[in-house]
C-alpha cells in the first residue's frame, strides 16, 4: 500500500504541532541533573495519563519500591493527549512521562531526543479485553468497513486508539481515510454514542467496561488483532538519561516490581482506579484489568511506524536507535 498524500497536520490537534515548535526551545533548557529530597533520595517527577494504564505507579510508591531504590518519586497528571508531555520532560520540569506508543512516535518522528525506558501494557489475547470500539446495541455498524462515512469519536487523535481503528478499517477491506475521526474526553465518549453524537468511540480501561455496562456494543477483537503493540509506555530525555543512568535504572527496576505486583492484585490497581478516575465504584468493581508488561516489542513498534506512516499520522519513519534507551527492556517477536 503506497502511502497517502494527506497532510498528517490536518488530523492533529492544534497542541500536537505547538509541541514541534516548543521542544527545541525546552530542549535548550533541559535539565540533565537530579536533584535531591530532604531525605536524601533523588527526586523524580513522573507526568502520567489521564485515563488509564497508571496504576503502577502509585503501587510502586504505596509498596515502597521507590523508597528502596533510594527515589523521591513524585506522580502528577499529565496532558489529557499524552503526546504533549515531552516538552515537560525535555525542559525538565518532569524527568519521566508516560504516553502510548503512537504518541511516543509522533514525537520521536520530530527528531525530539526523547527515548522509551520501560513499557507498561501491550496488547495481548491473555484475559478478557479492556478496550476496544463502542456502538448502540442497535447501530447498523456491524463491522470496521461500516465506519466509512461515520464519525468515530477517540480519546486524543493521532494516538494508540486512532492508529487500531484505521488499521481496522483496511484489515477489513475499508478505507479509513473516509472515516472522520475526532478527539473528545475519554469521560465523555461514552455519553456521545449513547445520544447519537458520534457513531462509535474507541476507548479503554474502565471507561470501556462502563460503556458495556451501559447497554454499549464492543465490535471486533480490538488491539488483540495485533499483540505486542505498546499501550503504554514510559519515556524520557535522552540528555536526562545520559547523564543520570543509575538513577533511571533504578527507577524502571522498580516500576517492574509494580507491575508484576499489579498483575497479582487487581484490587489494589482498581482501588487506586476508585480514587484518579471519575468512574462509578461499581463499574470499576466489575471491570477487567490490563495485564501488566515492561517490555517493548520492537518488532511491533516497527510495523506501527510503517502503518502509521502510511496513514498520514506520522511525520517521517524514525529508526530504532532514535526510539529506545539502551537498558530499555525490548524483545522481538515474529509477529
Amino acid at each position: 500500500m503506497t502511502k497517502r498524500s494527506r497532510t498528517p497536520w490536518g488530523r492533529l490537534p492544534a497542541a500536537v504541532v505547538t509541541l514541534a515548535v516548543a521542544a527545541p526551545l525546552a530542549a535548550c533548557g533541559s535539565q540533565a541533573s537530579t536533584s535531591t529530597s530532604s531525605g536524601g533520595g533523588a527526586r523524580i517527577t513522573v507526568l502520567r495519563s489521564t485515563g488509564a494504564i497508571f496504576e503502577p505507579l502509585y503501587i510502586a510508591q504505596q509498596q515502597g519500591y521507590f523508597k528502596d531504590a533510594g527515589l523521591d518519586v513524585s506522580v502528577k497528571a499529565g496532558a489529557p493527549d499524552t503526546s504533549q508531555n515531552a516538552p515537560s520532560v525535555l525542559n525538565g520540569e518532569a524527568q519521566f512521562a508516560m504516553t502510548d506508543g503512537s504518541g511516543f512516535l509522533k514525537g520521536a518522528a520530530k527528531k525530539l531526543p526523547i527515548r522509551m525506558v520501560s513499557g507498561l501494557v501491550s496488547s495481548t489475547a491473555k484475559g478478557a479485553r479492556t478496550e476496544g470500539l463502542l456502538v448502540k446495541k442497535g447501530s447498523p455498524i456491524k463491522r470496521f468497513a461500516d465506519l466509512e462515512g461515520k464519525t468515530v469519536g477517540l480519546p486524543a487523535l493521532g494516538g494508540n486508539v486512532h492508529f487500531v481503528a484505521e488499521y481496522l478499517v483496511e484489515k477489513d477491506g475499508g478505507d479509513p481515510s473516509k472515516v472522520k475521526f475526532v478527539a473528545l474526553p475519554v469521560t465523555s465518549l461514552n455519553d456521545a454514542v449513547s445520544t447519537g453524537k458520534i457513531d462509535a468511540a474507541y476507548t479503554f480501561g474502565a471507561f470501556y467496561a462502563a460503556g458495556q455496562a451501559t447497554g454499549l456494543r464492543s465490535m471486533g477483537n480490538g488491539m488483540n488483532e495485533l499483540p505486542g503493540i505498546p499501550q503504554g509506555v514510559l519515556f524520557s530525555s535522552q540528555k536526562y538519561l545520559s547523564a543520570n543512568a543509575a538513577t533511571a535504572k533504578k527507577f524502571i527496576d522498580a516500576i517492574a516490581k509494580a507491575l508484576t505486583y499489579a498483575n497479582e492484585h487487581p484490587d489494589a490497581v482498581k482501588t487506586i482506579d476508585k480514587k484518579y478516575t471519575q468512574l462509578p465504584a461499581d463499574y470499576i468493581d466489575k471491570s477487567s484489568i490490563a495485564h501488566y508488561d515492561k517490555n517493548i516489542n520492537t518488532t511491533l513498534v516497527r510495523t506501527m511506524i510503517t502503518k502509521m506512516n502510511e496513514y498520514g499520522l506520522l511525520t517521517s519513519a524514525p529508526k530504532d536507535d532514535a526510539l529506545y534507551w539502551n537498558q530499555a527492556p525490548t524483545v522481538t517477536s515474529s509477529s
